[in-house]
């Protein structure tokens, strides 16, 4: 029998081996045992993202200013089965973003996964906006994205065994506002820039970079355009015309994008700004 005729043989086969991945596709989804690092985690995003990683088996460390939401969640984790630990600081510092790195470390012995998804708008027209609202907002958003990939780095460097970084943008980052955002888009904007630069700069670790770029959704922040009052409708139906799916999204939308850019189905994606918006930038 020559080599090609086994060659076609082993190609017209059904059989799958036990270590071929599409014999057990969801196994590629699994986070079950990884320390995971989710800052702004007592807001919609972050608790979302928390809750699904925790159903999933990752152990968590919460970090947030808000102290009551923060032990909340991780309350509601841990009595469904979870594992997570909290730590009350927001990434304003090094010294802060390297505490809630080594939080981590100290309690799982490692540090797997990290998604940044603390935040901050201050909206108002350039001609009118105080620097120091700019200045929160660029803080908030990047200088506490880089502090945390810079902290979360220096560790997965050291472990020598990859990692996952997700940080999260937002179609502002592409897109403009007509509504005194020019703080929040270009915070957005240098988001991408970060992600598609940490991807380059990582990938010879094995350490992948994305971000997950939402429309509006629901949560604290946003509430008030999900109401019945007449600026609620009146925004609500200006961003739906936007909107090819007709809708603004849930947190549970993002979840699936989340937990995929989390886990080893991902690791051939780095360096992408992912939009889930229901065909805004489509249009």
């Amino acid at each position: 029998m020559t080599m090609s005729t086994i060659t076609n043989m082993n190609m017209n086969t059904n059989t799958k081996t036990t270590d071929d991945p599409a014999s057990h596709p969801l196994d590629r989804f699994a986070v079950e045992g990884k320390s995971a690092i989710i800052t702004g985690a007592s807001g919609a995003l972050g608790a979302g993202i928390a809750e699904a990683l925790g159903a999933m088996g990752a152990k968590l460390t919460l970090a947030s200013g808000d102290t009551e939401p923060l032990a909340d969640l991780a309350r509601r984790i841990t009595e469904t089965g979870g594992v997570a630990q909290t730590v009350n600081r927001r990434p304003n510092s090094l010294e802060d973003a390297e505490a809630i790195v080594e939080r981590g470390v100290d309690a799982f012995g490692s540090v797997d996964l990290l998604v940044v998804a603390s935040g901050f708008n201050q909206a108002g027209f350039i001609h009118e906006q105080d620097l120091a609202d700019w200045e929160k907002v660029m803080d908030a958003n990047v200088r506490g994205a880089w502090l945390m990939a810079q902290a979360f780095g220096k560790r997965a460097l050291e472990q020598g065994t990859g990692g996952k970084v997700l940080l999260i943008s937002s179609v502002r980052g592409r897109h403009g506002n007509y509504s005194g955002y020019t703080a929040y888009c270009t915070s957005k904007g240098a988001t991408d820039a970060l992600t598609r630069s940490l991807a380059t700069e990582w990938a010879q670790y094995g350490i992948t970079v994305n971000a997950i770029a939402p429309t509006v959704f629901r949560s604290g922040v946003t509430a008030w355009m999900f109401s019945d009052n007449e600026l609620g409708q009146a925004t609500r139906k200006r961003s739906l015309a936007r909107i090819p799916l007709g809708r603004l999204g849930e947190v549970d939308d993002l979840l699936g994008m989340a937990i995929y850019l989390l886990s080893p189905a991902s690791d051939f994606c780095t360096g992408q700004v992912m939009y889930v918006d229901g065909g805004y930038t489509a249009g």
